[in-house]
């Protein structure tokens, strides 16, 4: 849980309202479609841009679609084995994300997921957003 003397990693991607689940700051086109993160170059779906694309909130629930154990990280600030999910959110977005505490029976298609921030740091003030497998 975050208190005032704690900080969010990437605020410009998801941000976390008193006592509640985080919401990823994504967008939604004219056309209707969403996306992940924010954005104004242009929607993938029409190629509007500019005032046609308009900051939406999204839930941070959605399904697994598929995961790997990265076992070796060219990045030394990056302690291997870690897990990435590719995540189909009930929003509409398809996104990339770190799994948090994901066994690999748990990785399996469709396992439903939801966002958490967890401490990044030694400190454990600064926050990052992960996705874990809901338990059923």
């Amino acid at each position: 849980m975050l208190d005032s003397s704690s900080a969010l990693l990437k605020p410009s991607l998801y941000t976390q309202r008193d006592g509640e689940p985080p919401v990823l700051l994504g967008g939604r086109c004219e056309c209707g479609y969403v996306f992940f993160p924010m954005q104004t170059f242009g929607c993938e779906q029409c190629g509007r841009t500019g005032a046609a694309l308009r900051p939406m909130s999204l839930r941070g629930h959605g399904r697994l679609r598929s995961a790997a154990t990265v076992h070796m990280h060219a990045d030394e600030k990056r302690p291997a084995p870690f897990v990435i999910g590719t995540i189909a959110l009930d929003d509409g977005p398809v996104i990339r994300t770190l799994l948090l505490d994901a066994p690999p029976d748990d990785q399996a298609p469709g396992k439903p997921v939801e966002a958490v921030l967890v401490p990044v740091d030694s400190t454990g003030e600064a926050f990052d957003l992960r996705f874990r497998v809901v338990s059923a």
